[in-house]
C-alpha cells in the first residue's frame, strides 16, 4: 500500500490512523450487497450515532467477535445474559440503548429479508438499483424515504444521516470528494 500522504483522499479520512485509511481505500463507497455485510453496516452505522465513525471503526473487529460476525439469526436469539456480556464488553461501544436497538433491528431486518426475498431487494425498491453520485450532504430524499420506512417499521437509531452514512459505506451513494484520488470527476 502507498503510503498515506502519497494520495490526496477525502478531507474527513485520517491519514495517521490505519484502519480508516483502508477503510477509505478498500471499501467506503464500493457496492457490497452482501446481507452480512449489509446487517454488519446497519449495527456499526446505528453504534455512531453521537460520535465518530473512527471511533466505531476502531472498534470493528471487537464488534465483530461480539455480534457473532453478524450473524443475523444468532442476533435474533440473544437473551438478557448476552444483553449483560455485551453491556460488560469493554473492546466494544457499551450503550444500552444502542445494543437493545441492534438485537432489535436485526429483527426487523430478517422480517425485511423475508418480505423482499433480501434487504438488498428491499433497498432497491427505494433505488431502483442506482448508484447515487453526490458530495457535501448528510442527508437526501432518499435517506429521508428509507429512514421514515425504516421507523414506520419500528427500527431505532436509523435516522436520515445515519441512513445517508449506511447508504455511502454500502456504495448505493458514491461520495468521494472531487479531489479524492478515487473521486468519478465526471460523475460529481
Amino acid at each position: 500500500m502507498d503510503k498515506p500522504e502519497e494520495k490526496v483522499r477525502c478531507k474527513w479520512c485520517n491519514l495517521k490512523n490505519e484502519k480508516y485509511v483502508t477503510y477509505h481505500d478498500e471499501e467506503w463507497g464500493k457496492p457490497n450487497f452482501e446481507e452480512r455485510y449489509l446487517l454488519e453496516m446497519l449495527i456499526l452505522e446505528s453504534f455512531q450515532a453521537g460520535l465518530s465513525w473512527e471511533c466505531v471503526l476502531n472498534k470493528r473487529e471487537e464488534f465483530k467477535k461480539a455480534f457473532d460476525n453478524f450473524d443475523i439469526d444468532k442476533i435474533n436469539h440473544y437473551q438478557d445474559k448476552k444483553v449483560r456480556q455485551l453491556l460488560e464488553n469493554e473492546k466494544i461501544i457499551r450503550n444500552k440503548l444502542k445494543i437493545n436497538a441492534a438485537i432489535h433491528n436485526s429483527k426487523i431486518f430478517k422480517k425485511i429479508q423475508i418480505e423482499y426475498g433480501s434487504f438488498y431487494n428491499y433497498l432497491k425498491s427505494f433505488t431502483k438499483g442506482n448508484t447515487f453520485y453526490e458530495i457535501g450532504k448528510t442527508t437526501s430524499k432518499l435517506s429521508d424515504d428509507i429512514s421514515k420506512d425504516l421507523q414506520k417499521r419500528k427500527m431505532k437509531f436509523v435516522g436520515s444521516t445515519i441512513i445517508y452514512s449506511y447508504l455511502q459505506a454500502i456504495g448505493i451513494i458514491y461520495s468521494h470528494d472531487k479531489e479524492c484520488f478515487l473521486a468519478k470527476i465526471d460523475s460529481l
